[in-house]
């Protein structure tokens, strides 16, 4: 009844904004541009000075991806860790850092989760995302937010800015998704010009899905069987909206975010004991958060940013024995809120010199119903100096971070200590020719990460006393882009990166009973090397025919070196592949798309004792799609049918929980 409840809502939504826009003008005839997004992402290999990776326009459209977590996985030197099905939490690792090292920021601000310091960006939709990008090290531009600067490496979301062309005014888009796993995904997209200076958008979408998938599992002594996905049901509803505005050398913007969502957790397919345990625990969230930014040039000396954030996040979790006899019986709420203010001064000293001044500050509070919970409350502050020099083929950019917590609880003696920090990085980009197609760049980062909520104050659990955890990055890399003129081949790219990582006090993320909460383990000192290849062309065959090829290439050894008479020693981190890599190819004629990805990730072990018995085999997928897009009575029709895991294979990103195997998707996109 709920479910009816909500896609009634939804369908009211949908048919409010389809009216509103109908009745606002004519529709305009459409025209369908094919935009070659390609050599974009192809000259950004070259101009940035710190090692980038970006997916954005037809080239992100085309991925076969429910969320922001399967596009990522085309990125080189990450892991993603995948607990299985539409809904399944999904976390990223970067260069094996830890999740914790990788800030998400959406549309410039980042997203905060002080209880364990995790985002699942499986929450994140692709249906009105342009553009994703991540950054090892940190963004390369200096005029950004003091907490810019202090993760380890930066995942950027960007949504889509209402752009409109002639006399048009309003513009709707309509979508309809279904396929494998019963998934029915519709969503809504209004955007509305209200004058020259002014525009607004909305967004709604709707997920349901059964979450049932089969796959392959053996039983202990006897024969391989065939099992089905249990508990993997997700409902979800998100809302946005935005008020977009130009000011004279400026914008500024702001969101409303609001998502809802219930979801089974399957949990972990007991090896050998198939279909014993039947897992029921369930999930509830609401997130809702405010936020704006705003930015202008006063003078060729000095501009400003400004940003402020309101965020609130409520999460039910239950688990009951009398349904799942392998669980304890957990049912607890959470309730997190944070408000955020940052301020950014970029002042134009000469022409090559620029300076930034930039001051944060945060606040986080956690509630909860455990027994005995101490209700922390986290205030941070935030101030970082940067600079940047820039002759032309010579770049050098420099920044300290000053971070400093201050932290109180209701039982004053529970609180754990403040904690101040100062971080420095540097970088350095040279182009050695006369000629752009070639340049070397390098940089040097040292972040500093707090302990969360979960590990020092979650009751039974956390120790005040837990040491925070220090990383520092070194990088060399080069780049190469060069555009051939009179030939096939339009552009060729390639970037080769070699870094080296060292932790101390590594904390090492483990789910706990709950996928909600991680236990967090020291492991006391970690060594990290790595190279990461890059390679990306664009072909075009004849006028109509074009094509896009990119592939990546990652080797880590991820070493834990804490204790040398331990047997473990100079072991591979958990869960860390040697080898990993991906391909994507995208042809075009005229209106058809095809796109063809491949995905590989080697053996590795899951767990320190790295005997036969915890060695995972290595996998990869498959995944093909195909679309159209045309005109039907004046309005562009895109129309796109997906196999994802083309061959069926049976495999496991985290122990225990099996993958979909071969499954499709379908999507109609209509804009009025």
């Amino acid at each position: 009844m709920r479910y009816l409840l909500h896609a009634k809502l939804f369908a009211v939504v949908c048919l409010t904004s389809l009216s509103n826009s109908i009745f606002a003008q004519k529709i305009d005839t459409v025209k369908v541009h094919r935009l070659k997004e390609v050599s974009v992402l192809g000259d950004s290999l070259i101009r940035e000075i710190i090692p980038v990776q970006t997916l954005s326009g037809k080239a992100l459209k085309n991925l076969s991806a429910y969320s922001v977590a399967d596009a990522i996985r085309y990125f080189s030197g990450l892991q993603i860790k995948d607990y299985g099905g539409v809904g399944g939490l999904k976390t990223v690792n970067v260069r094996s850092l830890g999740s914790q090292h990788v800030g998400v920021f959406y549309d410039g601000v980042q997203l905060g989760n002080a209880q364990n310091g995790v985002v699942d960006l499986g929450r994140f939709s692709m249906d009105n995302m342009v553009a994703i990008s991540l950054y090892n090290g940190q963004k390369s531009a200096i005029f950004q937010s003091a907490k810019d600067f202090a993760s380890a490496s930066s995942i950027y979301l960007v949504s889509r800015t209402p752009e409109f062309s002639g006399s048009k005014q309003s513009r709707v888009m309509i979508g309809m998704k279904a396929g494998s796993f019963d998934v029915v995904n519709p969503s809504v997209l209004w955007e509305q010009k209200l004058n020259d200076k002014l525009s607004s958008s909305f967004n709604a979408e709707y997920m349901n899905t059964s979450g049932k998938y089969k796959f392959r599992t053996a039983k202990t002594g006897g024969y391989d069987t065939t099992e089905v996905r249990q508990n993997g049901d997700v409902y979800t509803l998100r809302l946005e909206g935005g008020l977009f505005g130009q000011v004279k050398d400026g914008d500024w913007k702001t969101k409303v975010y609001f998502y809802n969502s219930e979801r089974g957790y399957p949990g972990a397919a007991v090896k050998g004991l198939p279909g014993k345990f039947t897992h029921q625990d369930r999930q509830w969230d609401s997130n809702f958060f405010m936020q704006s930014a705003f930015k202008k040039k006063y003078t060729d000396f000095y501009s400003l940013q400004l940003k402020a954030k309101y965020a609130y996040d409520y999460l039910h979790y239950l688990s009951d024995p009398r349904l799942d006899e392998s669980t304890m019986y957990i049912n607890n709420t959470f309730k997190q809120q944070e408000a955020y203010v940052s301020a950014a001064n970029l002042f134009s000293i000469l022409p090559f010199w620029t300076v930034n001044v930039a001051t944060d500050f945060s606040w986080n509070s956690l509630d909860a119903d455990l027994f005995g919970f101490v209700y922390p409350v986290r205030y941070s502050a935030f101030g970082a100096l940067a600079s940047a020099l820039d002759f032309d083929r010579l770049k050098i950019q420099g920044a300290l971070l000053g971070t400093f917590v201050h932290e109180t609880t209701s039982i004053p003696s529970a609180a754990a200590g403040n904690k101040q920090k100062i971080t420095p990085s540097l970088i350095a980009f040279y182009q050695p020719f006369e000629t752009r197609d070639f340049s070397l760049r390098a940089f040097y980062k040292s972040s500093f990460r707090l302990p969360t909520f979960n590990d020092l104050y979650y009751t039974y659990i956390g120790n005040i006393y837990l040491k925070p955890e220090f990383s520092r990055q070194y990088n060399l890399g080069a780049s190469y882009l060069h555009e051939f003129k009179g030939l096939k081949l339009k552009t060729v790219g390639l970037q080769v990166d070699a870094y080296f990582n060292q932790v101390d006090n590594k904390i090492i993320a483990a789910p706990g009973r709950g996928q909600y909460r991680w236990s967090m383990i020291n492991r006391g000192y970690v060594e990290i090397r790595g190279i990461d290849v890059k390679l990306q062309s664009d072909w075009q065959l004849s006028s109509d025919v074009l094509i896009n090829a990119r592939a990546v290439y990652t080797y880590q050894k991820a070493q834990d070196l804490t204790d040398r008479t331990s047997p473990y020693y100079g072991a591979q981190l958990d869960y860390i592949p040697w080898n990993s890599a991906s391909l994507i190819l995208n042809p075009s004629y005229k209106s058809w798309n095809l796109n063809y990805s491949f995905i590989y990730t080697g053996g590795r072990y899951e767990a320190p004792a790295q005997i036969p018995e915890n060695y995972a085999d290595r996998w990869y997928t498959h995944d093909l799609g195909i679309s159209k897009t045309f005109l039907y009575r004046r309005k562009e029709v895109r129309l796109a049918a997906e196999v994802n895991n083309l061959l069926n294979q049976q495999y496991e990103v985290v122990q225990n929980y099996p993958m979909p195997g071969t499954n499709f998707k379908f999507t109609m996109n209509v804009t009025l």
